[in-house]
């Protein structure tokens, strides 16, 4: 597939807006064009009910390429499980398909979830994901400011659905090619998380990135040489 006639559908993590992909989608060839998907960051709304955002912004009679990061890629898995007519391929960036909280924190989430709700976490949560950066325009800024202005009962609501998601059974109904961003110094995805997408679907191509797991924001120029290339190839 030519990457001139592909557009990129960009699916973003769980701080919910599409404004984060600046940085990648200016370090874009010309000949791609993006769209970045925004999340209502004062409503909460499910996996199923975010599908239907999804569904309305994919191009109507284009081709095109999902990038989905972290929050994003069940949500992902899930609209690619239903092979939509043009969608050519699928990119997950720091992605799973269950959940990638493991041990004593996934059965605890359900009633920690509800008391963090009335806590400002997401701005303590910014402090402790996203290092400080002096530069205010930094992608390492914008991303505090971002996570910091999601509602904090929006921010839980979208941590249980993690907690909660299950798409390998979508996974495995996807037919076009998946491409797999991991992350060396990821430390919120589980690599256990990659194991089992690949039991399912061993064909998904990996590609393994030296960064921490906001990858596309902090890596992007080296993220969209990988995303280009695997485009080309479809």
């Amino acid at each position: 597939m030519e990457s001139r006639e592909t557009k990129l559908v960009l699916l973003p993590g769980i701080y919910g807006t599409g404004e984060l992909f600046a940085d990648f989608i200016e370090a874009l060839p010309r000949e791609f064009a993006a769209r970045a998907v925004h999340y209502p960051n004062d409503v909460c709304l499910s996996y199923a009910e975010l599908l239907g955002i999804v569904q309305n912004e994919v191009p109507a009679s284009e081709p095109y390429v999902i990038v989905a990061e972290s929050f994003s890629t069940p949500l992902a898995i899930q609209f690619a499980g239903m092979n939509p007519l043009n969608l050519k391929g699928l990119v997950l960036s720091a992605g799973f398909a269950t959940s990638p909280v493991r041990g004593a924190l996934q059965w605890l989430s359900p009633i920690m979830a509800p008391l963090l709700a009335h806590l400002p976490v997401c701005g303590i949560g910014a402090k402790i994901l996203v290092p400080e950066s002096k530069d205010p325009e930094s992608a390492l800024a914008r991303m505090r400011v971002a996570i910091a202005s999601v509602e904090p009962k929006v921010m839980m609501d979208r941590v249980q659905s993690v907690v909660g998601c299950n798409a390998l059974e979508e996974l495995g109904k996807i037919k076009v090619p998946v491409l797999y961003l991991q992350a060396t110094r990821d430390f919120l995805v589980n690599p256990v998380c990659l194991e089992e997408m690949r039991q399912v679907k061993p064909e998904i191509e990996v590609v393994v990135m030296d960064g921490p797991h906001v990858i596309l924001q902090l890596m992007p120029r080296q993220a969209v040489e990988i995303v280009a290339d695997f485009v080309r190839r479809l």
